[in-house]
């Protein structure tokens, strides 16, 4: 499910900030009746369309951040970790990688036990960001709910841990008591201006510690 939308505000602000925002549609099982390959193929497709045309938007090509939340955010862990699920007809030549990761709420462990295993069983291997950490994973942020019923809390300090342990950089904010979907903008049901501000607030100051905003 899902919609760009989700993400305006998001990019609304960082555009303020003076960073050149983008929101890119994936392709979604109940839309296009595809797969979860396809999504992360779209994700890094995406990552891979924003670097070759990086001159004419005005974008550092070594300063690509992707984010997203829940299947979204796997969807750009994916893109910082895995190795397979890219377009044939794409020149392989200029990295999807993006250099940067913000997931919200990601789903982050796909392997036995984790959300999403029975779907892409076969693969798992391949498709699960957690599974795929190496030293050359992007510094990353990741925000999450302490009562988030997707994604346990355990999951995203066993992520961090990996994350340091290959000598990358991770950030990890839990928030107490919020489920699932906690910080999405105001706009959106069950969402509050209070966590949306104070994830955007650390957004903010991740963003800057690496130097993509001032």
């Amino acid at each position: 499910m899902g919609t760009p939308k989700q993400f305006f505000p998001h990019c609304s602000y960082l555009s303020s900030r003076g960073m050149v925002a983008i929101s890119a549609e994936y392709r979604i099982k109940n839309k296009h009746g595809t797969t979860p390959f396809e999504c992360v193929k779209d994700g890094k497709s995406a990552i891979r369309w924003v670097r070759i045309h990086s001159d004419e938007l005005g974008i550092d090509s070594q300063r690509i951040a992707a984010g997203g939340a829940s299947a979204g955010g796997q969807v750009a862990a994916a893109t910082g970790t895995v190795k397979s699920f890219e377009e044939s007809n794409e020149n392989i030549k200029i990295s999807s990688k993006p250099n940067a990761l913000v997931l919200i709420y990601p789903v982050i462990d796909n392997g036995p036990g984790g959300y999403g295993y029975s779907r892409v069983r076969k693969r798992w291997k391949e498709f699960s960001p957690m599974h795929n950490i190496n030293k050359n994973t992007p510094p990353t942020i990741v925000f999450l709910g302490t009562r988030d019923s997707y994604i346990p809390v355990p999951t995203a300090m066993k992520y961090k841990s990996l994350m340091e342990n290959a000598g990358v950089r991770c950030d990890l904010h839990l928030y107490n008591g919020q489920p699932h979907g906690f910080c999405n903008h105001p706009s959106f049901k069950g969402s509050s201006t209070k966590y949306y501000d104070k994830v955007m607030t650390e957004m903010n100051r991740f963003l800057t510690s690496l130097k993509y905003l001032k």
